[in-house]
């Protein structure tokens, strides 16, 4: 049996309307002419879509074909889910995204099975001048005011709204109330969900005239009144160059801008590592080229340690389970 090593990840495209072209001409995706190129799935193990390794030997494999064969030297752990914890994407909205709200384990086990909670985190990897970002409700607003700013139209007054910069984190738990303006691009870790109810959509209409669908009932109902407003979170320096962006009960987010050589210790579970800036090289038989931007790793937690080396510098990210 083939021993894990570090795998390098083919993402799966996904094309909305409100995408663009930046994931192809920022992040270096293999996109074709359209200008609705949405999302880039670079760890994903769902129904909806599977990444597969790009490397070595297991070249060609899904992510939930290793879970299912390999589930204790990928992860670390036995999944409850049977799937890959985590999903890990770049996103580019060049359009404003619905006004959404995410479940949470709990609600959605009763809600949307086999789909459970997503709670996620947002980092900012450019934002054109004005730029909006929708995170948590307005101080005091409560369930019976959201109502009835729906029935009028009105549900931005509601929303807490400002301007990100690039570099800033933005963590979305379960029962937020958010949505991404257009003119941002970003790189999103969440839990392994695609659940999503849509509370409201800026009154437009779709390409046959109609409005789409909204989730008003189940919106209201996992929605968390008490979260108020959302701002970007306060980096906590974990070292020389190292910063946690996010350390919350589904995942940890850490970035590194490094300088030299860093070893990456999984501690018996697995890590995700994107290249944001520059390039870098893992010492690996398996991963000869190097790293350059927008490209993603799965470390699995079999690996004990890898050493990352900059090219001659880079920023990174890294995710992964708590504890």
């Amino acid at each position: 049996m083939t021993k894990l090593y570090p795998l390098l990840m083919q993402p799966l495209l996904k094309r909305y309307l409100w995408g663009g072209r930046k994931l192809g001409e920022v992040l270096g995706k293999s996109i074709g002419d359209g200008n609705d190129y949405a999302e880039s799935w670079e760890v994903a193990d769902h129904p909806q879509g599977q990444s597969t390794v790009a490397n070595g030997p297991l070249a060609g494999t899904s992510l939930g074909e290793l879970v299912r064969t390999r589930g204790t030297d990928l992860m670390g752990i036995e999944s409850p889910s049977g799937r890959f914890p985590l999903m890990f994407k770049f996103l580019d909205a060049q359009k404003d995204l619905s006004v959404q709200v995410h479940p949470s384990d709990e609600q959605g086990a009763r809600l949307t099975p086999p789909d459970l909670g997503k709670t996620e985190a947002w980092l900012i990897l450019s934002a054109e001048p004005g730029a909006l970002l929708y995170a948590g409700l307005k101080s005091g607003v409560d369930h019976e005011s959201l109502q009835q700013h729906l029935q009028n139209g009105t549900v931005d007054q509601c929303l807490h709204t400002f301007s990100p910069n690039v570099g800033d984190c933005v963590f979305i738990p379960a029962g937020t109330v958010h949505a991404l303006g257009r003119g941002i691009m970003i790189a999103e870790i969440q839990q392994a969900s695609d659940t999503t109810f849509r509370l409201f959509d800026w009154n437009r209409v779709g390409a046959d005239g109609k409005p789409r669908p909204l989730h008003i009932e189940e919106s209201l109902a996992v929605t968390d009144f008490g979260r108020g407003p959302v701002d970007p979170v306060a980096p906590k320096s974990s070292g020389a160059g190292s910063e946690r962006l996010v350390a919350c009960d589904k995942f940890t987010f850490d970035r590194h801008t490094l300088i030299g050589p860093q070893l990456l210790e999984t501690h018996g579970k697995f890590r995700i590592v994107s290249v944001l800036e520059g390039a870098v090289t893992i010492d690996d038989p398996f991963l000869g080229q190097p790293l350059v931007k927008g490209s993603t790793v799965v470390v699995p937690a079999s690996c004990s340690a890898v050493t990352i080396r900059p090219q001659p510098k880079a920023t990174i990210i890294e995710m992964g389970l708590p504890g």
